[in-house]
Formats: structure tokens, sequence, C-alpha cells
């Protein structure tokens, strides 16, 4: 049996695995999507802060355990012209996935955040149709510029 666990606080998340744990895990699981270890880090430090204008939160799916998915859900801090949630990483154990484990994460992050929510998919990512399933539409083609 699967439990799903909101963590807010970097003290909460101690019982259950370590930051650096958590970031390793998340770079593992969205193999051959994944962003570096280091900025997945990043990411969950912003999702923990105090800080004005950040934080979020962080949903964990435990079998016997064990981590087998992760969400990570942070406050833009910019409501009013982009949406205030952004959905920055989902991720399921390859070996669970097909089980629905990431559609629960997703929907109880909807249920745990306050208004809209926004995310980046690479258009070839088979999650893409899990994330339209789930109510979700492209709005905008992002571009970057990058140096």
């Amino acid at each position: 049996m699967i439990n799903y666990m909101h963590v807010d606080r970097l003290e909460d998340l101690r019982q259950f695995t370590s930051l650096n744990e958590l970031s390793e895990f998340l770079h593992s699981s969205l193999i051959p999507f994944e962003d570096p270890v280091d900025q997945i880090r990043d990411g969950l430090e912003y999702a923990f802060s105090n800080a004005a204008g950040e934080g979020g939160f962080v949903l964990l799916a435990r079998e016997e355990g064990e981590t087998v998915g992760a969400l990570v859900m942070l406050r833009t801090g910019m409501e009013g012209y982009v949406p205030p949630n952004l959905l920055l990483y989902v991720a399921v154990r390859p070996d669970r996935r097909g089980r629905g484990v990431g559609g629960r994460l997703i929907e109880e992050s909807l249920k745990r955040c306050g208004g809209d929510v926004k995310l980046h998919v690479e258009y070839d990512n088979p999650a893409k149709r899990l994330y339209e399933r789930l109510g979700f539409e492209s709005r905008y083609a992002e571009m970057r510029y990058s140096r």
C-alpha cells in the first residue's frame, strides 16, 4: 500500500529522507528529462524556504519505508500575472510507473495549493498526456535566451 505524505518543512522531511537523497531520487527518476542534482536541490531548498515570496511543499509517495514517488510544488510569489504555483517536479520510480502514483501525487498537490498551477514539460515527455488528462492545457511556448 502506498502512503502519501505532505511535507512543508525541512525538519519534517528528515523523518522520511534527506535533502540529498530526495535530490538524487528525483534526478534518477526523471531520466531522460532530469535536471542536474544541484539544481534539483536548489528547487527543494526554495520549497522549504521561509523567505518572502518563496516556499512550497513536497509530497512523497512511500511504500514499505521507501520513496517511490515525489512531487515538488513551489509558490511563485507572482500572483496576478503568473500562476501562484509552479509544479516543479513530479517523479515516480521507474518500477512503480503505470500504477497511478504520479496522477495521485498531482491530484493531491492540486487540492493542497491555492490558485492556479503552471508547469514546464518537454513536448516529447510521455507525462504530457497525464498532465492533459488531469486538466492542464498548453497556453504558451516557452522561449529562452541563454548565454
